[in-house]
């Protein structure tokens, strides 16, 4: 089958990427479409020598840096992509990507990293974080996320199979489409961390300092620890909140963005990774828990499905905590220090649920159950 495959934009190597790369290694004859393509030149090799085909937001002003800003016009440039001459649409979708135009004769498989969060029910703590709560900027805006959530769900429609990357996003496209969708966990490069039995005595979160992410308000928890060392991996608009956060606390290291290898090694040696943004899915706690960490994780969203609360030593591989604040963090970790030790070995057995080769074979799987006449 001719075979096209949609990604949103093309901008970093990130979550999203790592599931692309995937999709492009089972179909190395399908061409690659996006509404942008500013990957820098060393993050390039996962396209397999492609060049991706974009859209004339690639040639607007500013877009290099700024293409996120050109979000209402989008739905309009993704719908321009001429896929006429293809058998099979593959969409990998969190925004616009799912919105290409298909006929009755081909099959569109989307597999969905979530419905636009911003525009759904994420709205109202969009704004808020962007300042758009009053005035005519909010009612802009507004009336933006409107139309979007009105294209979003036409769009829907033009999708045969829907693939959600975890049960959370699974009932997200219900509420949203009314549609089914196939639960299949993005690939996580476990082969990439190794098991470390030996652990150091600090915390660890790493992340882009976003402001869903939480960031600050691990490191406000830590400070009320001086006894619990944290270090923090990661660099983004809120690292001066977290700075602010860590004055007086000679407890919490600031390491900013770090090198690969670097956030390895510190993800082998760190008694446990805290991570408090509810996620649609969450690849870095697996990442952990691959490395024999256990995980410190807010109890909402993917981390319910990829870290193993209980009380049952041969199967836990972290804890939770309820409410996205510090006092819930610090509770979290005096429990973590009060509890019984978590075993790294069943840690990483559960990661490697999560491997790319099972993926690969699931994913396949489910294309044929799309195309099967």
């Amino acid at each position: 089958m001719k075979t096209a495959i949609v990604h949103e934009w093309l901008s970093t190597y990130a979550g999203s990427e790592k599931v692309l790369e995937q999709i492009l290694a089972m179909y190395p004859g399908a061409d690659l479409f996006a509404v942008v393509d500013f990957l820098p030149d060393d993050q390039r090799a996962f396209l397999g020598g492609r060049t991706p085909r974009t859209t004339f937001i690639q040639k607007l002003p500013g877009a290099r840096r700024h293409f996120r800003h050109y979000l209402p016009l989008m739905p309009l440039a993704i719908e321009q992509h001429d896929l006429s001459g293809y058998d099979l649409v593959i969409s990998s979708s969190h925004a616009v990507a799912k919105g290409v135009l298909t006929g009755p004769d081909q099959i569109h498989v989307c597999y969905c990293h979530s419905p636009i969060r911003y525009a759904w029910d994420l709205q109202h703590q969009y704004l808020a974080e962007s300042g758009l709560t009053r005035g005519p900027r909010s009612w802009l805006a507004r009336s933006l996320l409107h139309y979007m959530r009105l294209w979003d769900v036409r769009s829907a429609h033009g999708v045969d199979h829907f693939i959600a990357n975890s049960a959370f996003i699974a009932r997200r496209i219900r509420k949203v489409y009314g549609r089914d969708a196939e639960v299949l966990p993005p690939p996580v490069d476990v082969s990439g961390f190794a098991l470390r039995e030996a652990k150091d005595d600090f915390y660890l979160a790493a992340s882009r300092m976003v402001p869903y992410k939480k960031m600050p308000l691990i490191v406000e928890a830590f400070a009320r620890m001086p006894q619990r060392r944290l270090v923090m991996i990661g660099d983004g608009p809120e690292m001066a909140r977290c700075r602010e956060a860590a004055r007086g606390a000679p407890n919490v290291s600031l390491l900013g963005y770090q090198s690969f290898e670097a956030l390895r090694d510190h993800m082998q040696r760190a008694r446990a990774f805290v991570f408090a943004a509810e996620e649609d899915f969450g690849i870095a706690p697996v990442e952990a828990q691959a490395c024999g960490t256990p995980v410190i994780a807010f109890g909402r969203g993917g981390a319910l499905e990829t870290v193993r609360g209980g009380d049952d030593p041969a199967a836990r591989t972290g804890l939770f905590f309820a409410r996205q604040d510090a006092d819930a963090i610090v509770d979290a970790v005096e429990r973590f220090e009060a509890g019984p030790a978590f075993d790294p070995r069943v840690c990483r057995a559960h990661a490697e649920r999560f491997g790319m080769g099972a993926f690969q074979t699931r994913f396949r799987e489910a294309i044929q159950r799309a195309t099967r006449p």
